[in-house]
């Protein structure tokens, strides 16, 4: 399925299962009435009243529920923090369930959905996985996971990102990440960006990939523009 361009949310009710299936995006389910079994990449569980699962891009899953049925407050996001969520169980189950019980209600109310829209799924992030308290001190700094942030922006060439886009996916405002940047790979964050990308088509020309094809796959402006860059690197 084509991932959504916005978040969205819905209250969706469950009955007999419709098969298997995958998303581009994060479905997150939090539970409201009733049981819904739920299968992930073959693994089987149950999402009650106020219990929540983050389904993963990709990942295949199933629902059905039995009885009278079952409804659920769905969130589809691409929003990159998620992630974290995936298999971690909500920090405030309490809170997210009366939010979830609110952001349903405003489903159903035109005047109210548009705010509800707006700021709900940053709420669910929050009641989910709390941000820490900025009264306490931090005696470890948030570890930052290099070649899975590579992975990422590899996978992304043909976006324009940008420090605030790296920032986002390690879960650090962007000063922090471009100050750890410099403190542990030795360059700024935009040149560590740009090395990415050199080396990938650098990768894809000695596999043997003519330069136009390589140039769109990583995001450079022309053929030209890639060949110079390759020429510096070489020089």
């Amino acid at each position: 399925m084509h991932q959504p361009a916005t978040p969205t949310l819905s209250l969706r009710n469950y009955g007999t299962s419709r098969g298997s299936h995958a998303h581009d995006h994060f479905q997150v389910l939090v539970g409201l009435e009733g049981v819904l079994e739920i299968e992930v990449e073959g693994r089987g569980g149950g999402i009650g009243a106020g219990q929540a699962q983050v389904v993963a891009p990709g990942d295949r899953h199933d629902f059905e529920a039995r009885g009278g049925g079952s409804s659920c407050l769905v969130l589809d996001t691409t929003h990159v923090p998620w992630a974290r969520c995936a298999e971690r169980a909500p920090a405030d189950p309490i809170q997210l369930h009366a939010l979830a019980r609110y952001l349903a209600h405003c489903t159903t109310q035109p005047r109210q959905f548009a705010l509800a829209l707006q700021h709900g799924p940053a709420l669910l992030l929050e009641a989910w996985s709390p941000a820490p308290s900025s009264s306490m001190p931090h005696t470890r700094r948030r570890r930052i996971d290099w070649p899975a942030l590579a992975a990422w922006a590899r996978a992304r060439w043909h976006e324009p990102l940008t420090v605030a886009d790296l920032a986002e996916v390690a879960c650090l405002s962007p000063s922090q990440l471009a100050q750890r940047c410099r403190e542990e790979q030795g360059l700024s964050a935009m040149h560590w960006l740009r090395g990415l990308r050199l080396a990938h088509a650098r990768e894809l020309r000695l596999e043997g990939m003519g330069v136009a094809e390589t140039a769109r796959r990583t995001g450079y402006r022309s053929p030209s523009a890639l060949t110079a860059a390759l020429r510096r690197l070489d020089s």
